[in-house]
Protein backbone atom coordinates (compact mmCIF):
# COMPACT_ATOMS: atom_id res chain seq x y z
CA UNK A 1 0.00 0.00 0.00
CA UNK A 2 2.77 2.38 0.97
CA UNK A 3 4.59 1.60 -2.26
CA UNK A 4 1.43 2.37 -4.27
CA UNK A 5 0.94 5.72 -2.50
CA UNK A 6 4.59 6.59 -3.02
CA UNK A 7 4.31 5.80 -6.73
CA UNK A 8 1.21 7.98 -7.13
CA UNK A 9 2.94 10.84 -5.28
CA UNK A 10 5.98 10.54 -7.55
CA UNK A 11 3.78 10.63 -10.67
CA UNK A 12 1.96 13.73 -9.34
CA UNK A 13 5.23 15.60 -8.62
CA UNK A 14 6.62 14.67 -12.05
CA UNK A 15 3.42 15.88 -13.78
CA UNK A 16 3.47 19.22 -11.94
CA UNK A 17 7.14 19.74 -12.80
CA UNK A 18 6.55 18.92 -16.48
CA UNK A 19 3.59 21.33 -16.73
CA UNK A 20 5.56 24.08 -15.00
CA UNK A 21 8.42 23.72 -17.47
CA UNK A 22 6.03 23.88 -20.44
CA UNK A 23 4.34 26.99 -19.04
CA UNK A 24 7.67 28.77 -18.57
CA UNK A 25 8.78 27.80 -22.08
CA UNK A 26 5.52 29.12 -23.55
CA UNK A 27 5.76 32.37 -21.56
CA UNK A 28 9.35 32.79 -22.65
CA UNK A 29 8.36 32.17 -26.28
CA UNK A 30 5.53 34.69 -26.10
CA UNK A 31 7.65 37.36 -24.40
CA UNK A 32 10.73 36.92 -26.59
CA UNK A 33 8.89 37.79 -29.81
CA UNK A 34 8.18 41.50 -29.17
CA UNK A 35 11.13 42.14 -26.84
CA UNK A 36 13.70 44.52 -28.33
CA UNK A 37 17.20 44.75 -26.88
CA UNK A 38 18.55 47.33 -29.34
CA UNK A 39 17.49 50.96 -28.85
CA UNK A 40 16.97 51.23 -32.61
CA UNK A 41 13.78 49.17 -33.02
CA UNK A 42 15.79 45.96 -32.87
CA UNK A 43 17.47 46.72 -36.20
CA UNK A 44 20.91 45.37 -37.01
CA UNK A 45 23.33 48.34 -36.96
CA UNK A 46 24.58 49.36 -40.41
CA UNK A 47 28.18 49.66 -41.52
CA UNK A 48 29.57 52.02 -44.15
CA UNK A 49 26.73 51.36 -46.63
CA UNK A 50 23.37 53.06 -45.87
CA UNK A 51 20.38 50.81 -45.20
CA UNK A 52 16.66 51.51 -44.93
CA UNK A 53 15.76 51.97 -41.27
CA UNK A 54 13.08 49.68 -39.84
CA UNK A 55 11.29 48.94 -43.15
CA UNK A 56 7.60 48.26 -42.67
CA UNK A 57 7.76 49.64 -39.11
CA UNK A 58 9.05 53.21 -39.46
CA UNK A 59 9.93 53.48 -43.14
CA UNK A 60 6.68 52.86 -45.00
CA UNK A 61 5.99 52.81 -48.72
CA UNK A 62 4.15 55.64 -50.51
CA UNK A 63 5.21 58.15 -47.87
CA UNK A 64 7.63 61.08 -47.51
CA UNK A 65 9.53 60.71 -44.22
CA UNK A 66 12.64 62.06 -42.53
CA UNK A 67 14.02 64.55 -39.97
CA UNK A 68 14.71 61.80 -37.43
CA UNK A 69 15.55 62.77 -33.85
CA UNK A 70 16.14 60.57 -30.80
CA UNK A 71 16.07 61.51 -27.13
CA UNK A 72 19.46 61.54 -25.33
CA UNK A 73 18.72 58.15 -23.70
CA UNK A 74 17.65 56.70 -27.08
CA UNK A 75 14.29 55.68 -25.64
CA UNK A 76 12.17 58.06 -27.75
CA UNK A 77 12.15 58.61 -31.51
CA UNK A 78 10.51 61.48 -33.41
CA UNK A 79 10.33 62.04 -37.16
CA UNK A 80 8.31 63.79 -39.88
CA UNK A 81 6.09 61.92 -42.31
CA UNK A 82 3.34 62.67 -44.81
CA UNK A 83 1.58 61.20 -47.76
CA UNK A 84 2.84 62.51 -51.05
CA UNK A 85 -0.35 64.55 -51.52
CA UNK A 86 -0.30 66.19 -48.06
CA UNK A 87 1.01 69.50 -46.75
CA UNK A 88 4.75 70.00 -47.24
CA UNK A 89 5.45 70.19 -43.49
CA UNK A 90 3.66 66.92 -42.70
CA UNK A 91 3.11 65.33 -39.30
CA UNK A 92 5.40 64.49 -36.38
CA UNK A 93 5.22 60.85 -35.28
CA UNK A 94 6.83 59.37 -32.19
CA UNK A 95 7.45 56.08 -30.41
CA UNK A 96 8.78 55.26 -26.94
CA UNK A 97 10.81 52.31 -25.68
CA UNK A 98 8.80 50.95 -22.74
CA UNK A 99 9.62 47.66 -20.99
CA UNK A 100 12.00 46.75 -23.83
CA UNK A 101 9.28 47.28 -26.44
CA UNK A 102 8.75 50.19 -28.82
CA UNK A 103 5.21 51.55 -28.69
CA UNK A 104 3.10 51.90 -31.81
CA UNK A 105 3.76 55.08 -33.80
CA UNK A 106 1.48 57.95 -32.81
CA UNK A 107 1.02 61.55 -33.90
CA UNK A 108 2.65 64.01 -31.49
CA UNK A 109 0.08 66.81 -32.06
CA UNK A 110 2.19 69.30 -30.10
CA UNK A 111 -0.01 72.29 -31.01
CA UNK A 112 -3.26 70.46 -30.24
CA UNK A 113 -4.79 71.52 -33.55
CA UNK A 114 -3.53 75.11 -33.64
CA UNK A 115 -1.38 74.18 -36.62
CA UNK A 116 -2.65 71.96 -39.43
CA UNK A 117 0.82 70.46 -39.83
CA UNK A 118 3.94 69.90 -37.72
CA UNK A 119 7.35 68.80 -38.95
CA UNK A 120 11.13 68.72 -38.64
CA UNK A 121 11.24 67.70 -34.95
CA UNK A 122 14.49 67.98 -33.01
CA UNK A 123 15.06 66.83 -29.43
CA UNK A 124 17.59 69.11 -27.72
CA UNK A 125 20.83 67.50 -26.41
CA UNK A 126 19.55 68.01 -22.86
CA UNK A 127 16.29 66.24 -23.72
CA UNK A 128 14.36 69.09 -22.09
CA UNK A 129 12.95 70.62 -25.28
CA UNK A 130 11.68 69.59 -28.72
CA UNK A 131 11.78 72.11 -31.57
CA UNK A 132 9.51 71.72 -34.58
CA UNK A 133 7.96 73.70 -37.45
CA UNK A 134 4.30 74.67 -37.84
CA UNK A 135 2.27 74.86 -41.07
CA UNK A 136 3.81 78.28 -41.84
CA UNK A 137 7.38 77.03 -41.34
CA UNK A 138 7.89 78.92 -38.08
CA UNK A 139 9.82 77.48 -35.13
CA UNK A 140 7.88 76.27 -32.10
CA UNK A 141 8.93 74.17 -29.12
CA UNK A 142 7.59 72.17 -26.20
CA UNK A 143 9.31 71.75 -22.83
CA UNK A 144 9.75 68.44 -21.08
CA UNK A 145 7.72 67.70 -17.97
CA UNK A 146 8.36 64.54 -15.97
CA UNK A 147 6.30 62.27 -18.23
CA UNK A 148 4.72 64.65 -20.74
CA UNK A 149 5.31 67.81 -22.79
CA UNK A 150 4.19 71.39 -22.17
CA UNK A 151 1.83 73.33 -24.40
CA UNK A 152 3.50 74.41 -27.64
CA UNK A 153 5.23 77.81 -27.58
CA UNK A 154 6.24 79.85 -30.60
CA UNK A 155 9.94 80.69 -30.35
CA UNK A 156 10.75 84.34 -29.67
CA UNK A 157 13.39 84.80 -32.34
CA UNK A 158 14.18 87.61 -34.79
CA UNK A 159 12.78 86.68 -38.26
CA UNK A 160 10.52 83.95 -36.86
CA UNK A 161 7.46 86.06 -37.76
CA UNK A 162 8.25 86.81 -41.40
CA UNK A 163 10.70 84.34 -42.91
CA UNK A 164 10.37 80.69 -43.92
CA UNK A 165 12.53 78.47 -41.70
CA UNK A 166 13.91 74.95 -42.18
CA UNK A 167 15.68 72.43 -39.94
CA UNK A 168 15.98 74.00 -36.46
CA UNK A 169 18.49 72.11 -34.32
CA UNK A 170 20.50 72.87 -31.23
CA UNK A 171 24.13 72.40 -30.18
CA UNK A 172 25.07 71.17 -26.71
CA UNK A 173 25.62 74.72 -25.43
CA UNK A 174 22.13 75.74 -26.57
CA UNK A 175 23.06 77.65 -29.73
CA UNK A 176 20.26 77.24 -32.27
CA UNK A 177 21.00 76.60 -35.95
CA UNK A 178 18.45 76.85 -38.77
CA UNK A 179 18.16 77.48 -42.50
CA UNK A 180 16.38 80.65 -43.62
CA UNK A 181 14.61 79.67 -46.82
CA UNK A 182 13.51 83.25 -47.47
CA UNK A 183 17.13 84.42 -47.62
CA UNK A 184 18.49 81.02 -48.64
CA UNK A 185 21.22 81.20 -46.00
CA UNK A 186 22.18 79.29 -42.87
CA UNK A 187 22.03 81.13 -39.53
CA UNK A 188 22.57 80.45 -35.86
CA UNK A 189 21.26 82.20 -32.78
CA UNK A 190 23.65 82.19 -29.78
CA UNK A 191 22.03 80.98 -26.58
CA UNK A 192 21.75 83.80 -24.04
CA UNK A 193 20.34 82.25 -20.86
CA UNK A 194 17.74 80.33 -22.81
CA UNK A 195 16.83 83.21 -25.13
CA UNK A 196 17.91 84.10 -28.67
CA UNK A 197 18.02 87.90 -29.02
CA UNK A 198 20.22 87.94 -32.13
CA UNK A 199 21.02 85.83 -35.18
CA UNK A 200 24.26 85.47 -37.09
CA UNK A 201 24.96 84.13 -40.55
CA UNK A 202 27.02 80.94 -40.82
CA UNK A 203 29.77 81.58 -43.35
CA UNK A 204 29.65 78.50 -45.60
CA UNK A 205 29.52 78.14 -49.37
CA UNK A 206 26.11 76.43 -49.62
CA UNK A 207 23.77 74.08 -47.84
CA UNK A 208 20.16 73.37 -46.82
CA UNK A 209 18.64 71.06 -44.15
CA UNK A 210 21.47 71.60 -41.74
CA UNK A 211 22.60 69.62 -38.70
CA UNK A 212 25.16 70.96 -36.24
CA UNK A 213 27.16 68.46 -34.18
CA UNK A 214 26.73 68.82 -30.38
CA UNK A 215 30.21 70.33 -29.94
CA UNK A 216 29.89 72.37 -33.17
CA UNK A 217 33.01 70.79 -34.63
CA UNK A 218 31.27 69.76 -37.84
CA UNK A 219 28.18 70.74 -39.80
CA UNK A 220 26.11 68.60 -42.15
CA UNK A 221 23.99 70.01 -44.99
CA UNK A 222 22.44 68.85 -48.21
CA UNK A 223 22.35 70.69 -51.51
CA UNK A 224 22.01 70.19 -55.24
CA UNK A 225 24.81 68.07 -56.65
CA UNK A 226 25.20 70.47 -59.59
CA UNK A 227 27.97 72.20 -57.63
CA UNK A 228 30.12 69.34 -58.92
CA UNK A 229 28.15 68.20 -61.97
CA UNK A 230 25.90 70.77 -63.69
CA UNK A 231 23.81 68.06 -65.36
CA UNK A 232 22.53 66.68 -62.03
CA UNK A 233 19.49 67.94 -60.11
CA UNK A 234 19.48 65.62 -57.11
CA UNK A 235 20.68 66.55 -53.60
CA UNK A 236 23.78 65.18 -51.91
CA UNK A 237 24.89 65.38 -48.27
CA UNK A 238 28.04 67.36 -47.45
CA UNK A 239 30.10 67.98 -44.31
CA UNK A 240 31.96 71.08 -43.18
CA UNK A 241 34.58 70.78 -40.44
CA UNK A 242 35.37 73.70 -38.15
CA UNK A 243 38.96 74.86 -38.37
CA UNK A 244 41.10 76.00 -35.45
CA UNK A 245 40.44 79.67 -36.30
CA UNK A 246 36.67 79.15 -36.10
CA UNK A 247 36.01 79.22 -39.84
CA UNK A 248 34.66 76.30 -41.84
CA UNK A 249 36.42 74.09 -44.36
CA UNK A 250 35.26 73.71 -47.93
CA UNK A 251 32.21 71.44 -48.27
CA UNK A 252 33.13 67.77 -48.56
CA UNK A 253 30.76 65.39 -50.35
CA UNK A 254 30.11 62.23 -48.30
CA UNK A 255 30.79 60.22 -51.43
CA UNK A 256 29.04 57.70 -53.63
CA UNK A 257 28.78 55.10 -50.85
CA UNK A 258 26.37 57.44 -49.01
CA UNK A 259 24.97 59.70 -51.72
CA UNK A 260 22.97 58.13 -54.53
CA UNK A 261 21.56 59.14 -57.91
CA UNK A 262 18.41 60.19 -56.00
CA UNK A 263 18.10 63.11 -53.58
CA UNK A 264 19.68 62.43 -50.17
CA UNK A 265 18.56 65.01 -47.63
CA UNK A 266 17.86 65.98 -44.01
CA UNK A 267 20.96 64.57 -42.26
CA UNK A 268 20.80 63.98 -38.48
CA UNK A 269 23.26 62.35 -36.06
CA UNK A 270 22.04 60.17 -33.18
CA UNK A 271 22.81 61.34 -29.60
CA UNK A 272 25.33 58.52 -29.10
CA UNK A 273 27.22 59.81 -32.15
CA UNK A 274 27.20 56.40 -33.84
CA UNK A 275 24.78 56.81 -36.74
CA UNK A 276 23.82 59.23 -39.48
CA UNK A 277 20.11 59.23 -40.38
CA UNK A 278 18.87 60.84 -43.59
CA UNK A 279 16.09 60.73 -46.18
CA UNK A 280 16.45 59.35 -49.69
CA UNK A 281 13.86 60.34 -52.27
CA UNK A 282 13.08 57.73 -54.88
CA UNK A 283 11.54 57.86 -58.34
CA UNK A 284 7.88 58.10 -57.30
CA UNK A 285 8.54 61.15 -55.06
CA UNK A 286 8.31 59.13 -51.84
CA UNK A 287 11.27 58.90 -49.48
CA UNK A 288 12.64 56.35 -47.05
CA UNK A 289 14.65 56.85 -43.87
CA UNK A 290 18.20 55.51 -44.14
CA UNK A 291 20.96 55.10 -41.58
CA UNK A 292 24.70 54.49 -41.78
CA UNK A 293 27.73 54.52 -39.46
CA UNK A 294 29.12 57.99 -38.72
CA UNK A 295 32.52 56.62 -39.68
CA UNK A 296 31.57 57.83 -43.20
CA UNK A 297 31.92 61.36 -41.77
CA UNK A 298 34.91 61.00 -39.44
CA UNK A 299 37.12 59.43 -42.10
CA UNK A 300 36.76 62.64 -44.16
CA UNK A 301 38.12 64.90 -41.41
CA UNK A 302 41.33 66.61 -42.55
CA UNK A 303 44.44 65.45 -40.69
CA UNK A 304 45.36 68.99 -39.56
CA UNK A 305 42.11 69.51 -37.63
Amino acid sequence: MKNKIGLLLLIFVFTMFFNSCNTKKQESKNNDSPTIVSPYFGQKPPGLIPEVFAPGIVSLKERVQGSVSFSPDLDEMYFSAKKKSENWTGTVYFSRLENKKWTDLNKANFTKGKSSAEGSPFVSPSGKRIYFLDDNDKIWFVNRFEDSWSDAIKLDLPINDDDVIFSPNEAKNGDLYYFNMSKFKLYYAPNKNGEFPEVREVDIEFGVHNFISPSQDFLLVDDRDNHEDETRKDNDIYVYFKKKDGTWTKPINLGSEVNSDFSDTSPRITPDGKYLFFSRYIEDAASNIYWVSTEVIHRLRPDDL
